[in-house]
This record gives C-alpha cells, structure tokens and sequence, in this order.
C-alpha cells in the first residue's frame, strides 16, 4: 500500500488515499474511483463532455513549454487539476495524437514541469484511448511550494477555465500562506516597537500563558516577547500587535469589529435598531465590547414556568462565544477589511474577511 494524492473531478480538489503499490486512483463525475494504470475512456468522455473549468483544461496540441508551464503554474498554484491534450477546446471534439507526438508531447510536458515551474513540481500523465484517437491526460496537482512562479517569475492563478496573473502583495501573501511558507501573526508590523505594548495586557498575556510574572523571568520585556514570537527585529509581530499592544489600530485600522442590529430578516433593509462606531482595541477588548453588543440586542427567553424562573439568550451564549472567537482569531488577516457582525430580527451573522484557513474545511 501506498499514502498518495488523487484528485476529485467534481469536488475539484486532491485528496489523499491510501492506495495498492500498482494503482493510480482518480475519481471521475459520478464519484467512481477508476482503478488501473490508466484512466477509463468512458470516464475521461464524462469529463470532456463537462467541458473546461478551473480544474480541467483542453489542448488540441502543445508545443511550446513555456506556455504549457503557465499553466500548469496556475493550476499548481490554486487546486490543482488535469490538462487533456488531443481535445479541441473550442468544440471538446477528440483530436488524436500519433505516436510521434505522444512521445513529444510527453517529452515537452516533463520539461515544462521542471524547466518552466519555478519550484519544479511533479505530474502524472497517461494515454487514453478514445473514440479511436489517443489523448494524454496530465494531472497536475497543487502545489507545496507556494507560490509557484514561471521562470520569467510571473505569478499565474486560475480564474475560471481560464488564468490570470497575481501582482497584488496580499495576494501573494496568501498564496505563500496557504503552503505553510507564511504566517500572518508572524508578519513583523513597520513602524512598531516594544514602546507600543500595553504593560499591563502583557503581564496578564504572559501569566495566563506561562503561570509567570515579568519579574520572575529576570528578562527585559523585549527578550520575553521575541522568545514568545511577539518581536521581530525590534518590531511588534502581527500576533504582538494584536494581542498585547496599546493601539493596534494606529498601525492596522481596518482590523476592527463592527456592529448592527437589523430591524428585519436581511440586510435589504434600511432601518437598524442600534449600532455603534466600529469597535477597537487588541482582541481581548474586540471580543468583550462585540460580546457586550450582541448580549444587548438580543431577546432573552424564559427557560421554564413561572415569574421567577431564570432567562437565557435566544441563541446559546456559547455557540456565540465560539463562533466570535473564531472570527477574531483565524479570519484571514491577510485581507485588510473589518470583522462585521450583524443581529436581525430572527438571528445572528458574523461576516469573517476571508475563506477558512487553509488546513481548514467543512
């Protein structure tokens, strides 16, 4: 048995499976896996019928390796996906490769995935035949190494069938996010210092973390916060910024919480019940001023018969608690946009700048 990738032609993603020694497994529209060295033409004519999207592409022909490694650029660097060369991309008729040129073009797309992806990546290709014309079917799967650039370091994504390039900082930021290469909380903050750390917010941080006063460790602050990954260079990470400094918005002001209660079920109305300026601070203050606001706004039921019987909050304040420290904390704070939160008449929505983590799925 073997641990490797296969990739889900509906899901559009790779999953991991374990897997015979002599079995490739990929997983075709009706979510049948296909075993075998090579995949089934009844499946790959399913696929090709489906048409191009983000994770399948058409060629009727490759011959230039640097075009062929844009994108495969861009699929490594957003899910992955499989390349069908021998398959008009106009029409999605078959166009079959001779022998000559499934040698060449096997040749070419290896080159490509080492020559023309800066970091190489690795793909797997087969030949299929189809309604009497071979095809070859690269799979090409995301990347590890993100982000992947051509080798004239342009940048490629998916943006639907087709590709575009990524120039934006936070874009990239995310791209090298998402392959473990950057952590937002350990971004260094320009402008900050430890003079901007609230003494008495970090005193508590370190003793609610290590059972430790300031005093008990005979450190000077600066040492205790680049031990805790708080201080980079002279400069407060992002984490530190957050969670320990006296103004984080000064140096991030978009990095607040705000707040509105709806008259209404959505947010097509125009009349609100209360609201107030965005809220700010480091995330302990965040979480209890936004606590604060939705304890308010929301309706208090009775839990069992009688005057004196005790209330509770319509929605469980735990499931709240949960849900807003989860958006404090793994919102993606690599988009520069404010944590919304919103009370209607008949429930609760905390809007998360971002999509899950990227370890994350539901």
């Amino acid at each position: 048995m073997k641990y490797v990738q296969v990739f889900d032609v509906v899901l559009g993603l790779w999953q991991e499976r374990y897997v015979a020694d002599d079995v490739i497994y990929l997983y075709s529209e009706d979510n049948l896996h296909l075993e075998g060295t090579n995949m089934e033409a009844v499946e790959l004519r399913k696929v090709i019928q489906a048409g191009e999207s983000s994770v399948v592409q058409f060629k009727r022909r490759v011959s230039d390796a640097y075009k062929v490694g844009t994108e495969m650029v861009a699929f490594t660097n957003s899910q992955g996906g499989i390349l069908i060369i021998g398959v008009d991309d106009k029409t999605g008729d078959i166009d079959g490769l001779s022998f000559e040129e499934i040698q060449a073009t096997n040749q070419l797309l290896a080159n490509a995935a080492s020559d023309n992806v800066k970091a190489p990546i690795y793909i797997f290709t087969e030949t299929i035949l189809i309604d009497g014309g071979h095809v070859i079917v690269a799979q090409i799967p995301p990347g590890v190494s993100k982000p992947h650039m051509d080798n004239k370091g342009l940048i490629w994504v998916k943006n639907g069938s087709d590709k575009r390039k990524v120039v934006a900082k936070e874009e990239i930021a995310r791209l090298l996010q998402s392959s473990g290469n950057l952590l937002a909380d350990e971004e260094p903050i320009p402008g900050t210092s430890v003079q901007d750390i609230d003494e008495k917010m970090f005193a508590k941080f370190l003793f609610l973390k290590t059972g430790k006063k300031i005093e008990d460790l005979d450190l000077p602050p600066s040492a205790i916060l680049e031990n805790m990954g708080m201080l980079k260079e002279g400069l407060l990470t992002l984490g530190g910024l957050l969670l320990v400094s006296k103004n984080p918005q000064k140096f991030r002001p978009m990095f607040n919480v705000q707040c509105t209660a709806i008259a209404g079920t959505d947010l097509t109305s125009t009349v609100y019940r209360d609201r107030e300026d965005p809220f700010v601070g480091n995330l302990s203050e965040l979480y209890a001023q936004t606590i604060s606001f939705i304890k308010r706004n929301l309706k208090k039921i009775q839990t069992q018969p009688g005057f004196n019987s005790r209330q509770s909050l319509e929605i469980p304040i735990e499931a709240i608690e949960e849900l807003l420290v989860n958006a404090l904390v793994h919102r993606d704070y690599f988009i520069l946009a404010s944590i919304k939160v919103f009370i209607f008449d008949d429930g609760l929505e905390i809007v998360s700048p971002g999509r899950l983590p990227n370890t994350l799925t539901i």
